[in-house]
């Protein structure tokens, strides 16, 4: 019998985190690498017609190892952020709930669970995003002078701290916290709420094909999860790219001071930039972290309500 997940689990639940945090890297880079790079730069005077034509771009110019861009840093700060995600909320949702359960998914728990770890998290993941960003910028094709290019991701935190002192590496912080604590109650409350409802209608079916059907659950609810979450806040990360990536230290920070001046100019769809290459990268990079996480846990005894 394996132990239920909750505070008997121990690290247990943060081991599976942060190998779900790997895979997420793993799939999802090189769509944020081609939807960074399609819309902040010019490849000498050519502008890029769509996705397919930034990363055909890309894999020309640099291989593989191009959409693969400021990577580094997305490992290490995805690995943390994982673990701490998926092992706070994990934990507070059990203890929340309660030792009664009878598998329902309950908002109540669910939504402040995946909020507060939403906003542990935007702390460690805000400096590692704002390397990648700076990173997967300046392709290229990028507009960035010679001069003005990082050789490393360490290069690019100690110019970061040099040019604005230690609270450079947090610019963007506090859209990152409030894109982080709204898109995880939006995540895990689509995740668990498609899972459930999926679990239940195929309950009947033979156990033969048990472990093939937890996958398939795990890919459906995973992906959902990602395009509800990103359909939430995508202006919110539109806004913190922005303010990351801007070369003047003195630009705007308040994300719905940006959002707004980006309404006055483009509408609805420049607060939503991004927003195809986005839900094509949130479907498969957040099945495979589900689907990773589970299987992590039952390999490690976990049992998931």
């Amino acid at each position: 019998m394996g132990e239920s997940a909750g505070f008997g689990s121990g690290y247990k639940e943060y081991v599976a985190g942060m190998l779900a945090g790997v895979a997420t890297v793993i799939v999802g880079h090189p769509f944020d690498t081609v939807k960074l790079q399609k819309h902040n730069t010019v490849a000498n005077g050519i502008k890029y017609k769509n996705g397919l034509h930034c990363t055909t771009r890309i894999l020309k110019t640099e291989g593989v190892k191009g959409l693969y861009r400021g990577a580094t840093s997305s490992f290490v700060g995805m690995a943390f952020e994982s673990s701490l995600v998926f092992g706070i909320y994990s934990q507070i949702k059990h203890l929340l709930q309660g030792e009664t359960q009878n598998g329902n998914p309950k908002l109540l728990a669910i939504i402040p669970s995946a909020a507060f770890a939403g906003g542990v998290i935007s702390f460690i993941l805000c400096p590692s995003e704002l390397v990648k960003c700076r990173m997967q910028v300046q392709g290229a094709d990028s507009y960035l002078q010679s001069s003005s290019r990082y050789s490393s991701p360490i290069d690019c935190a100690l110019k970061a701290v040099q040019s604005e002192g230690l609270t450079g590496v947090f610019r963007g912080g506090g859209a990152t916290f409030l894109r982080e604590s709204i898109g995880n109650a939006v995540f895990f409350s689509t995740y668990e709420y498609v899972r459930y409802y999926m679990h239940k209608s195929l309950k009947d079916t033979s156990s033969d094909l048990t472990h093939v059907i937890d996958v398939g659950v795990g890919i459906v609810s995973g992906g959902f999860g990602g395009i509800a979450c990103w359909s939430a806040v995508l202006p919110l990360d539109v806004a913190k790219t922005i303010i990351q990536t801007s070369p003047d230290k003195n630009h705007i920070r308040n994300p719905f001071r940006i959002l707004e001046l980006i309404y006055r100019r483009s509408g609805i769809r420049g607060c939503y930039t991004g927003l195809g290459p986005t839900i094509v990268r949130a479907f498969p990079a957040n099945a495979a972290a589900i689907v990773t996480w589970e299987l992590a846990m039952k390999m490690l005894g976990i049992e998931r309500d």
